[in-house]
């Protein structure tokens, strides 16, 4: 009898959402909520992401949908409610592209 070869991997349903990782991984933006970063040192230090996935989240961010009514140099970060000054933001994103801290 022959022996027929078993994939192991468990199927992924194509329906299902990707995993933030996932998500990153692929070039994809994933749901900024399920991000568990509490400061920009947090996302440039990851090991596990490329530069692409490092600027999307510091660029999701820096966007006007995570501003502080009234604090207008303040970001409160999806998930965790953290704040940070937009400045860490922008130089996490200027030491990405090799650029000089201010």
């Amino acid at each position: 009898m022959d022996s027929v070869p078993l994939d192991r991997q468990p199927a992924r349903d194509p329906s299902a959402s990707l995993s933030p990782w996932e998500a990153l991984n692929r070039g994809e933006a994933p749901e900024a909520q399920t991000l568990p970063f509490r400061a920009p040192q947090q996302v440039l230090m990851h090991p596990g992401l490329g530069v692409g996935a490092k600027r999307a989240i510091l660029a999701s961010w820096v966007s006007d949908a995570c501003a502080v009514e009234n604090l207008p140099n303040w970001r409160k970060l999806p998930g965790t409610g953290a704040l940070v000054a937009l400045d860490d933001i922008l130089d996490a994103l200027r030491a990405l592209d090799g650029g000089a801290l201010h």
